[in-house]
């Protein structure tokens, strides 16, 4: 069994905080895993994106190939967008439905709506919206995972939650509660 998972975003959105979540889980769980840093991790406000293979054997490339990803996981829907051509004809696309603008051309909001609504497997929700309305501000990031907890499949969603406190046991409780309950909203979702 693999998983190959594109990570996508803009800096600061929390987009290294899924992937060591989802590396943790996998960890623990034996899996091989290879991850790779594309581009723009260490710029605050740039795209971000990350490749995330997982797999029971072992697995020679840490670069997904196009066409080749089962999981798109976006905090911004744009940047899903820019990465669909890496999705294999099954893949799902689970992103934030809010648009985070940081650019002068950012484009029309209705048309990258309805380019998410054209592809097959989608599911949307206003992650950062909700995350403020359940007093976790910081945690939009998780109730993205949480929403795409049952796609990734390899490791379960019990899997990514006990990563979750693992992860966050070092910053104080209240940042552990936070993000599990953000988790759970998602999975819910």
């Amino acid at each position: 069994m693999k998983k190959n998972i594109i990570l996508a975003g803009v800096g600061g959105q929390g987009i290294l905080s899924i992937a060591t979540v989802i590396g943790e889980a996998s960890t623990k769980a034996n899996l091989y895993l290879k991850q790779a840093e594309v581009h723009g991790m260490s710029q605050r406000g740039g795209d971000v994106q990350s490749n995330l293979r997982l797999s029971t054997e072992e697995i020679y490339s840490d670069l997904i190939p196009q066409g080749e990803a089962e999981l798109i996981i976006a905090m911004e829907p744009m940047e899903a967008l820019r990465y669909v051509l890496y999705l294999n004809k099954d893949g799902w696309v689970i992103t934030s439905s809010e648009p985070f603008i940081n650019i002068p051309n950012y484009p029309e909001e209705q048309k990258i709506a309805d380019d998410l609504k054209k592809l097959p497997h989608v599911k949307t929700l206003p992650i950062n919206s909700i995350a403020k309305e359940n007093d976790a501000p910081r945690s939009a990031n998780m109730v993205l995972l949480g929403m795409a907890a049952d796609a990734i499949g390899i490791v379960s969603p019990n899997d990514l939650r006990e990563a979750i406190g693992r992860i966050f046991a070092r910053k104080d409780e209240r940042v552990v509660e936070d993000n599990y309950k953000a988790f759970d909203i998602g999975l819910k979702g």
